[in-house]
């Protein structure tokens, strides 16, 4: 799919678009359950389990026991119909996730188990090794489980939009431009200029200029369309925004 191609569906009538995102198939069918909602749950966990495993690990429990439970707990969610629970309050996917695996950590504290953790047949893989390198440099000053997995559930949704970005760029021939340009996406400070990037690229410093531009509207449209997929709401797409970056610390 080309760039322009996406960016034409992007533009969708709001009402077509979110009729369709994941969370809101997810929601609408949780009554009785569909093969398209598992799908869209099973897409939905596949992007988003690491913050819970970093939640289930900062809440005290070793490696081999928080990848027991978080794959417990997903297998309990997409075999179970655990959804049936979900209601309107629980609008954000993300909301839902962190108040189901406080109630599933909670039975679990308060029942002996008669078989083996883990044992469930999960859909979806969990690179567990992956996780535990990234939980071992996670920073362990003032920051509650909570906390902590709203900044991993901010930094994962953020690298799931510039994988998109990144895909859009591949399809078009363009992976090198887009390699280069990226870093204007932070707007951090000790950038190489537009004349430099444009040396290495062989164009003109407005051609980079212009392609800077178009990534970074792109990139916003990306963000809103990835928040989109997790939430009930359309309406609710700018405080998330506004969550996600308070999460990061930024402003």
């Amino acid at each position: 799919m080309s760039i322009e191609h996406s960016k034409r569906e992007s533009r969708s009538p709001a009402t077509r678009r979110f009729a369709t995102t994941r969370w809101s198939v997810v929601l609408a069918a949780r009554r009785s359950g569909s093969l398209h909602s598992r799908e869209a749950l099973a897409t939905l966990c596949k992007a988003y389990w690491y913050p819970l495993y970093a939640y289930v690990r900062r809440q005290g429990y070793q490696a081999d026991e928080a990848q027991d439970l978080t794959q417990e707990f997903f297998a309990t969610l997409l075999e179970k119909k655990f959804l049936k629970a979900a209601d309107r309050e629980l609008g954000k996917f993300r909301s839902f996730l962190l108040a189901s695996i406080k109630h599933f950590l909670s039975n679990d504290r308060d029942r002996a188990r008669s078989k083996k953790r883990g044992g469930g047949k999960l859909p979806i893989s969990l690179d567990f090794e992956a996780a535990e390198g990234r939980f071992c440099r996670e920073p362990t000053h003032d920051r509650t489980p909570e906390r902590l997995f709203e900044r991993r559930w901010a930094l994962t949704l953020l690298d799931e939009v510039l994988a998109r970005l990144r895909d859009e760029f591949v399809a078009a021939g363009k992976l090198r431009l887009f390699d280069r340009i990226k870093e204007y996406l932070t707007g951090d400070s000790g950038l190489a200029s537009y004349a430099v990037v444009a040396a290495e690229l062989e164009m003109s410093e407005g051609a980079v200029k212009v392609a800077v531009h178009r990534v970074r509207r792109r990139y916003r449209e990306l963000l809103r369309d990835q928040i989109a997929q997790t939430i009930a709401d359309p309406a609710e797409i700018d405080d998330e925004i506004r969550d996600l970056f308070a999460a990061l610390g930024r402003h």
